[in-house]
Parts: structure tokens; sequence; C-alpha cells
């Protein structure tokens, strides 16, 4: 890294400074695109409960977050 040449900039949206080097950097509209509004929520469950999904998670190679919102979708979607 010592022959490549880097600036930071501040992107055109509110955000975080990026650091950019002599090519490529941030682009509009590059990176993941959302699913939908993230909240932070604290959920409170029993040792065995948190036990059970962390198995079914690693079971389904999913992550915590994406096993929790399976079940809520599914949850809702049964309801209608």
């Amino acid at each position: 890294m010592d022959d490549k040449k880097m600036k930071i900039a501040v992107p055109q949206d509110e955000g975080q400074l990026s650091m950019m080097f002599s090519r490529g950097g941030p682009r509009a509209g590059a990176g993941r695109k959302g699913i939908g509004e993230t909240k932070k929520v604290s959920l409170t469950l029993t040792k065995e409960i948190w036990d059970e999904l962390e198995k079914q998670c690693a079971a389904s190679e999913l992550s915590r977050s994406e096993a929790i919102r399976r079940i809520i979708e599914s949850f809702y979607h049964k309801s209608n």
C-alpha cells in the first residue's frame, strides 16, 4: 500500500467517511440492497430457547437475524 495514494472523501449523501484509493471508490447504488427497514430490538428468551435457536441457525446455515425474520414472517403470512 506504500505506492498507492489514498484520500478521505465525504459521500454526496449523508453517511460515513470513505477511504478512496486512486482508482475505484464508493459509487452511488453500490453494495447490498436493503430488504426493509432496520430497527434494533432487545429480545428476552430463556436460555433453552436461545440454545435451540442457535442450533437451528447452525443447521440451516442462517444468521440469527434471518432465522428470527423467517419465524416472524411465517407467523404473519399464516395469520392472513
